[in-house]
């Protein structure tokens, strides 16, 4: 943990008015299709890992691929809980903050999986630091300063205590991702529900879609998903509208990838993953996930997205929501929920 001797900023006291939070939805539902790739991956799992896969699998992992995984260690046997961080990096903008921070844990038994998502912007106060960060720095903090142990171990520690519930491993996606995997399946086709047109030259966007059922490629995937307002006459978006839209693109992906078969698609997949994600969970446990979670969809998955009231400049979550997403966590590794598909579910 930092020593506290790092310059933290004071915690500001707001004089905004409470509101919802202000949710990045279409990261949060494709940081679960990133996730889930690894499982669509895995349809064709047992004819072309070995071809394909392994190189890609060693890639990502940052662990020790040398060390064997006890067998009562393995994703097949023991529930698992995984720190994921979306991480946005685009060159150009030169971050390093992860804007997506969610805790899952897996039941291998029941095959199902309780899913917790707290907004970048949360107000959190882990001990030994003098001072509060937005949910979202903490990563950057440990990275430039080479606190914890390995790349992962100073969020884990965090975030594990900000929900009493020990992460076994971390995982970090890059969203470079989301449009590699949309190429690799040749695109999807959705009902685009409105023109869109957006620029900034800042981060590079431009946003220029047409209404109507189309075959997108993943940039346009991407700006589909993440458009919100225009500044080229276009009308906005309602952030329900974006959550339609969001479902829509990963219903197409997960029936995209369940339909394909072939060594060169499962090879542009894997490669999608093996360059955009990191994890510290080694190469053997990976393929013990992927056998065993083979078939898992966004209905089997519990999404519990944590809302808070805004006053500037962090987002103050409800404490009894916390407790309760707490012990829904603790309940899926004690196999004691199944998740029931919602309209807050990631796809329909």
């Amino acid at each position: 943990m930092n020593d506290g001797n790092t310059p933290l900023p004071s915690r500001k006291e707001g004089s905004s008015i409470a509101r919802k939070s202000r949710k990045s939805a279409w990261i949060k539902r494709s940081l679960i299709a990133l996730v889930l790739v690894l499982v669509l991956s895995g349809t064709a799992y047992g004819i072309y890992l070995y071809q394909v896969g392994m190189k890609n699998i060693d890639k990502m992992s940052i662990a020790n691929n040398g060390i064997e995984v006890p067998e009562e260690e393995k994703a097949d046997v023991k529930p698992l809980t995984i720190l994921l961080l979306g991480l946005d990096s685009r060159e150009n903008l030169g971050l390093m903050n992860t804007d997506v921070i969610m805790m899952l844990t897996l039941n291998p038994e029941k095959k199902t999986g309780t899913l917790v998502s707290l907004p970048r912007d949360t107000y959190v106060h882990p001990a030994g630091y003098r001072e509060a960060r937005k949910a979202n720095q903490f990563y950057s903090i440990a990275k430039v300063n080479g606190y914890g142990e390995g790349e992962f171990g100073e969020v884990k520690t965090i975030f594990g205590d900000f929900f009493d519930i020990k992460p076994d491993y971390a995982v970090m996606i890059n969203f470079k991702a989301f449009e590699d995997m949309i190429d690799a399946l040749g695109g999807v086709n959705v009902y685009v529900d409105q023109d869109m047109k957006y620029v900034d030259n800042a981060d590079g966007t431009n946003i220029d879609l047409k209404q109507g059922q189309q075959e997108l490629n993943g940039k346009e995937a991407l700006d589909f998903v993440r458009y919100r307002k225009s500044n080229r006459g276009t009308a906005p978006s309602s952030d329900f509208e974006r959550n339609q839209r969001q479902q829509q693109v990963l219903s197409e992906m997960l029936n995209e990838a369940k339909s394909f078969s072939t060594t060169l698609v499962v090879d542009k997949l894997m490669n999608a993953v093996g360059d955009n994600v990191t994890t510290d969970m080694p190469s053997e446990q990976i393929k013990s996930f992927i056998k065993t979670y083979v078939g898992l969809t966004s209905n089997n998955i519990e999404y519990i997205p944590l809302e808070g009231s805004w006053r500037s400049p962090f987002i103050y979550l409800d404490e009894a929501d916390v407790e309760q997403a707490k012990a829904k966590l603790k309940q899926q590794l004690n196999g004691e929920t199944t998740p029931t598909p919602t309209e807050t579910s990631p796809a329909e």
